[in-house]
């Protein structure tokens, strides 16, 4: 089944047929090339030709001999002789044709041309390509499915609950979502491995597949936990691991830069300052981590708090993690530089709890929003922090 994902398409709406470039950016099988077939349908819609329409997914064997510009070139040439009027050029997961840089931004010097690019490496803007088209171009950061987007794929109407604990195994990935049982595990974990050998070890040619395996282990085991390299470096010398913390810190960005994990930093609410230590990590999915080491259920509460984070970017909030004084707020989210504070937590199920996650919020000075987001039905708002219903949320627009 196919879901129209539209959230993402009324982002890009106000760009077709502009002269800039669309650029789609996610881990591998998140949905772009579906988002991608999806503007095409509304071109055709529209009433432009097919014939003005040229779609090449590197991914497929039908385009495997394009290994250079000068091929894609005259593939394209070939596609577009004798079509009058504008070309749309829709190119996924580009990233793979050495110096595609070039042939885009000679592309894009023609004024008939409306360009729209995917790729699974946050790092495809960098470089070459962002020096050629400074301000030329529009970024979209493409997530797994969020909740919303799952019940709606399955048909879900009741028990928003109990499908909301099936989506903390599952994920979001649309990929995966045929199977079950154990062939779902197979799946997730044959994407998984595609992701960090296409993306990560090819791409950087690691050579210490192991110790890149223990560090993302790592990192999944310890999601929403203050995090240094120099803590996985003293556990993994515990297990007699020959490894340096510069070494950790570039795996680390390989697989950020692979769009599987995100770092968050720490803010000094008082000071208006970023701290630089003990950072977050958060995974792009929790189908992988429930897939590699299972316990997405246990872990309730940082489960959760991942899944509030990735909501939160697909709300286009710039995230840090808030400090005041000794105490933390879990997200300081912004928008125009004007932001909400939110605390995450499983259940209020005593004062004590109620008074961990109110106290920080209660501790900032200032008069913008705060909430506290949990799985309890009871509303326990109080001192004009807003207490909100995890489901609810997810499935609102609230924030």
């Amino acid at each position: 089944m196919i879901i129209q994902r539209q959230d993402y398409i009324e982002k890009i709406k106000p760009f077709i047929n502009k002269h800039i470039i669309k650029v789609l950016i996610g881990t591998r099988r998140c949905g772009k090339s579906t988002i991608l077939k999806q503007i095409i349908d509304s071109l055709l819609t529209d009433g432009i030709p097919q014939e003005n329409i040229v779609w090449i997914n590197f991914e497929l064997s039908d385009y495997f001999e394009i290994t250079d510009i000068k091929k894609l070139e005259d593939y394209i040439s070939w596609q577009i002789e004798n079509v009058d009027g504008r070309i749309y050029l829709f190119f996924d997961e580009i990233q793979v044709v050495p110096q595609w840089e070039k042939l885009i931004n000679s592309y894009f010097a023609k004024e008939n041309f409306d360009i729209y690019i995917t790729g699974s490496n946050s790092k495809l803007l960098s470089g070459e390509f962002a020096t050629y088209l400074s301000g030329r171009y529009v970024e979209l950061n493409i997530y797994p499915f969020s909740f919303r987007e799952y019940i709606r794929y399955y048909g879900i109407t009741e028990d928003f609950k109990y499908h909301f604990y099936k989506y903390l195994e599952d994920g979001g990935m649309p990929s995966t979502y045929d199977y079950g049982g154990d062939d779902k595990k197979l799946v997730i974990m044959d994407l998984y491995n595609s992701i960090v050998l296409k993306d990560i070890i090819q791409r950087n040619n690691v050579k210490n597949v192991d110790l890149l395996d223990r560090i993302m282990r790592f990192v999944m085991y310890n999601i929403g936990q203050p995090f240094s390299a120099n803590k996985v470096y003293k556990r993994l010398k515990q297990d007699m691991v020959n490894l340096s913390v510069n070494t950790i810190y570039n795996y680390l960005k390989f697989f950020e830069n692979a769009c599987l994990i995100y770092q968050v930093k720490r803010e000094d609410l008082q000071g208006k300052k970023i701290l630089r230590y003990d950072e977050k990590y958060y995974l792009c999915d929790l189908g992988f981590r429930q897939a590699l080491i299972g316990n997405n259920q246990r872990d309730i509460t940082r489960v959760i708090e991942n899944i509030v984070y990735m909501e939160l970017l697909r709300r286009g909030y710039e995230i840090t993690i808030g400090k005041v004084s000794n105490l933390e707020v879990d997200f300081v989210c912004k928008k125009q530089n004007k932001p909400i504070y939110i605390q995450v937590s499983y259940l209020l199920a005593s004062e004590e709890t109620i008074e961990r996650e109110f106290k920080p919020l209660k501790n900032i000075s200032d008069n913008y929003p705060k909430y506290v987001i949990t799985m309890d039905d009871v509303d326990m708002s109080h001192e004009g922090i807003e207490h909100l219903n995890l489901v609810d949320f997810l499935l609102g627009d609230e924030i």
